[in-house]
């Protein structure tokens, strides 16, 4: 993976590049799911840290759970969840685009002074696309995309995921070695200029 590829996958629709990281452990809750899969969903996130060198916690003393991952069935539901609109600034509106798009995900984050990731609302409209995935490769590829701030379209053209020849779903293995680059101590935790690419290719590239 080569620095332009790497800046393409943190490039927004505005031409601005950002790519920042958690700064604090990852405390996640889920909503509207069932216990088994709840099971799968906290699995993925421990991997996925595991992998990269991050950390879960328990509890965030500011925040209480810092990942909030909803599942349902129509973007009208987030309306009449107490609290989420005191959360999430212009959610209306926000549903309102997201309604008109006929999305099926979206994520939206929060970030702390240094820039790193403070929290991430991960919405995801089960749509007969998303249900047909199993619970595992649709969990996995959530968390990788909640890791680091990818750009719109990173993974619009080609999933995260790759097959192992035994037929596993794993992440793919540059991703993944992206990943594990940008959690590197050396690494800043939040970057906006784009030379910041040519130092997270070279370290995919000695990994």
């Amino acid at each position: 993976m080569d620095a332009a590829e790497v800046e393409a996958l943190f490039t927004r629709d505005d031409g601005t590049y950002l790519c920042a990281r958690w700064g604090r452990p990852l405390v996640p809750i889920v909503f509207g799911i069932e216990d088994a899969t709840l099971s799968v969903v906290k699995g993925a996130f421990e991997v996925v840290c595991a992998m990269s060198g991050h950390k879960m916690a328990e509890h965030d003393p500011e925040l209480g759970a810092n990942v909030m991952v909803f599942f349902f069935r129509d973007w009208a539901e987030l309306l009449e969840l107490p609290d989420l609109g005191r959360m999430i600034d212009g959610l209306p509106e926000m549903v309102g685009r997201l309604q008109q798009s006929g999305a099926n995900q979206y994520r939206v984050f929060r970030f702390d002074a240094d820039g790193s990731i403070k929290a991430a609302f991960v919405f995801l409209r089960m749509d007969e696309s998303l249900a047909q995935m199993p619970a595992e490769d649709l969990a996995l590829a959530q968390v990788a995309q909640v890791m680091l701030t990818w750009g719109n379209g990173a993974f619009a053209a080609r999933s995260p995921l790759g097959r192992l020849e035994d037929g596993r779903v794993v992440l793919r293995p540059e991703i993944g070695a992206l990943i594990r680059a940008a959690y590197d101590p050396v690494m800043p935790a939040a970057a906006r200029d784009s030379s910041h690419a040519l130092r997270l290719a070279a370290r995919v590239v000695l990994g």
